[in-house]
C-alpha cells in the first residue's frame, strides 16, 4: 500500500476514500460551498503524481485540464501507485509592506450621524464599523487590504494563490481557456475565493460582511476583465485591447474604470457596495500598474524614473509627470514556478538564496524549511553565481558540456539546459521591455533618477544578481527602490481617497504605450536579451 501525501505530511491510501477526506485528516482547508457534490467547483487540487491511482474524472470536472481535479470528486480506486497532491488555495509568503505614499483620507463611503453614505447617497444605517476591501489580483497571488474607511487604517492583510491555474500559468492561456466551453469558470473560481477569504477573515476579525461597504480591485487588463465578467478574447489578439478600452476610445464610455454593485457581481460583502476597478493603462497594461503608479506618486516627479512591475506579465513604465511610456513584457511563469523542473512559487520550503564557493553550495529556504524546489529569487541567485564562477557561459552553456547543474545534492535538485533556456526567454522579455521603452522614451539608464521594483518576485531578488544576468536595468545601486506590493497599495489609495481615482483616470489617458513586437529590431533584442550579462547602460 502506498501512502497519498500533501506537502510532509503522507497517511495510508484506502479505496474510496476521496482527495478531499484525506485534506480533512490532515487539517489542510479546501474551499468548498456545495457540500462536495462537486457543483461549486472550487474544490481544485493538482495531482502532482499518481493519476492513476484515482477514479475517471466525473462530469462535475469536465471544465478541468490536465492534472487537475476535484477534491470531492477524487477517490482512490488503486493503492499501488504513491499520490501526491496541491491545493491551490496555498498560503503564500505575504508582502504586506510597500512604498508608503501621505494621502488624505476622503472615502465615497462615510458616516453622517447613524447613516452610512456612499457619495453622499445614504445606502445603511451605521452598524458599528465602516469597512473597506482593496484587492490585487494577480495572475499568480491575490492579496487584500482590510481598511477601516473612517480611520484610513489597514487592519488586515490576506492573500492566496491564484486558483486559476487550472486555465493556464500565463495570460493567454487564461484568455484562450475563457473563450472555451467553460466560459465563466475563472470568474466563477476567483469570486468564490475571494468569498472564501471574506468569510474567514470576518470569522477571524469577528465582524460581519455587511460591515464591508466598498471594494477597489485592481489588476492586469485580463485578470480584471475575467473577474468583472468580460469577455477577453480581444486582449489575446491584435491589437490587444480589452473591450472596455475599445469602448473607450470609441466614445461610448467616459473611462476604463468600472462600477458595480456588488450584488451584481457575486461579490459577498454589502448588496449593495460599490465595487470599483482603476482604469486600464492601454493592452496588457492593466489597473495594477495604475495603482503602482498611484504609490510611487508617479503623477508627482520632476525628474525621470522607471518602475517595473515584475510578474507574469511584467509592466514597465519609463518618464515624469510631463510625459510617460508603458510597455508589457510577456515574461511568462518561468521564474514564478513554471516552466523550470524544480521551480516553485515562494512557499515554505522554497529556496529563495543561492551562494557558490568553488564546489560548495550553500543555500536559504523561506520557513528555514527542507528545500522541495526553487523560487524565483532563488533562480535569479543561482544563474548569477554560475556566471560569476564561470560555471555556466553568458549563452547559458553549463560548463564542460554538462546537462545539467545540481544545486541541491541531498534532494537530488538540479537546473537542466531545458531550464535555463525557458529562464533565459522569460529574463529577455524582461530586458526587451525595459531596454525599449528606455530608447523610446530618450533616456539612457545612468539618467534614471530612480528604478522602482513592484511586486512580491522584485522585493525578495538580489538587486546586484539582478542586474549582472539583465534581468533589470543596472543604474547604481542606490537608485534602486524596492517598492514592496505598490499594486496593493496604490488599490487602498483608490479605497480611501475619491480624488485619487479621478486623478489616476486622467493619468492614464496620457500615458504613451509602445508595442514590444512592432519594433523593428525586436528579435535582435531579444536574442541579446537572452544572454546572462547586464544591460547596456548607453542605449542607441
Amino acid at each position: 500500500m502506498s501512502p497519498i501525501h500533501h506537502g510532509n505530511q503522507r497517511l495510508d491510501q484506502i479505496i474510496g476514500k476521496t482527495v478531499f477526506d484525506y485534506a480533512d485528516s490532515m487539517k489542510i482547508r479546501v474551499p468548498t460551498s456545495c457540500g462536495r457534490s462537486g457543483e461549486c467547483h472550487e474544490c481544485i487540487v493538482e495531482i502532482v503524481s499518481g493519476m492513476d491511482a484515482l477514479n475517471a474524472p466525473h462530469d462535475e470536472e469536465s471544465f478541468l485540464r490536465d492534472n487537475y481535479r476535484l477534491a470531492c470528486q477524487a477517490s482512490i480506486i488503486n493503492t499501488q501507485p504513491d499520490v501526491e497532491f496541491k491545493v491551490l488555495r496555498r498560503q503564500p509568503r505575504i508582502l504586506t509592506h510597500s512604498i508608503q505614499r501621505n494621502t488624505e483620507l476622503s472615502p465615497l463611503t462615510t458616516r453622517k450621524n447613524d447613516g452610512v453614505y456612499f457619495d453622499n447617497k445614504c445606502i445603511d444605517s451605521y452598524r458599528g464599523a465602516i469597512y473597506g476591501l482593496a484587492i490585487d489580483t494577480g495572475t499568480t497571488t491575490v492579496v487584500m487590504n482590510l481598511v477601516d474607511l473612517e480611520t484610513g487604517e489597514t487592519i488586515h492583510t490576506a492573500s492566496f494563490e491564484n486558483p486559476q491555474r487550472f486555465g493556464g500559468s500565463d495570460i493567454m492561456h487564461r484568455i484562450s481557456y475563457d473563450g472555451g466551453s467553460f466560459q465563466g469558470e475563472l470568474q466563477q473560481v476567483m469570486l468564490s475565493s475571494l468569498n472564501f477569504e471574506i468569510g474567514d477573515m470576518c470569522r477571524t476579525l469577528k465582524i460581519r460582511r455587511r460591515q464591508i461597504y466598498e471594494v477597489v480591485i485592481v489588476g492586469n487588463a485580463t485578470m480584471r476583465d475575467i473577474l468583472f465578467g468580460i469577455d477577453v478574447q480581444s486582449i489575446g489578439q491584435k491589437p490587444y485591447k480589452s473591450v472596455i478600452q475599445v469602448e473607450f476610445e470609441d466614445g461610448k464610455r467616459d473611462t476604463t474604470a468600472l462600477n458595480v454593485k456588488a450584488v451584481n457581481l457575486g461579490l459577498r460583502i454589502f448588496p449593495e457596495g460599490n465595487v470599483y476597478s482603476g482604469p486600464l493603462i492601454g493592452c496588457h497594461v492593466g489597473a495594477d500598474v495604475a495603482a503602482d503608479l498611484l504609490a510611487i506618486g508617479m503623477d508627482k516627479q520632476e525628474e525621470t524614473v522607471m518602475l517595473v512591475d515584475i510578474g507574469t506579465n511584467t509592466e514597465v513604465v519609463v518618464g515624469n509627470r510631463h510625459r510617460m511610456i508603458a510597455a508589457s513584457c510577456p515574461a511568462g511563469p518561468a521564474f514564478e514556478g513554471g516552466e523550470v523542473k524544480y521551480g516553485m512559487p515562494g512557499y515554505d520550503g522554497a529556496i529563495e538564496s543561492v551562494k557558490i564557493n568553488e564546489d560548495q553550495i550553500s543555500y536559504a529556504t523561506i520557513g528555514n524549511s527542507e528545500a522541495q524546489g526553487i523560487c524565483g529569487s532563488g533562480l535569479v541567485d543561482l544563474l548569477a553565481e554560475l556566471r560569476r564562477t564561470g560555471k555556466m557561459d553568458q549563452l547559458g552553456v553549463l560548463a564542460d558540456g554538462a546537462n545539467e547543474f545540481y544545486f541541491a545534492l541531498d534532494q537530488k535538485m538540479s537546473m537542466s539546459r531545458s531550464d535555463i533556456s525557458a529562464l533565459a526567454q522569460a529574463k529577455s522579455a524582461n530586458y526587451c521591455g525595459q531596454f525599449i521603452a528606455l530608447r523610446k522614451y530618450g533616456v539612457s539608464i545612468d539618467k534614471l533618477s530612480k528604478l522602482y521594483l513592484a511586486g512580491g518576485f522584485a522585493n525578495y531578488i538580489n538587486v546586484s544578481n539582478a542586474a549582472s544576468i539583465g534581468f533589470i536595468a543596472n543604474p547604481s545601486e542606490d537608485k534602486i527602490v524596492k517598492a514592496g506590493n505598490a499594486s496593493l497599495e496604490g488599490a487602498t489609495i483608490m479605497l480611501i481617497s475619491k480624488d485619487s481615482r479621478k486623478d489616476i483616470e486622467k493619468m492614464a489617458t496620457e500615458i504613451e504605450h509602445v508595442e514590444l513586437e512592432t519594433t523593428s529590431d525586436f528579435f535582435e533584442l531579444f536574442v541579446e536579451g537572452c544572454m546572462f550579462k547586464p544591460m547596456v547602460r548607453q542605449l542607441e
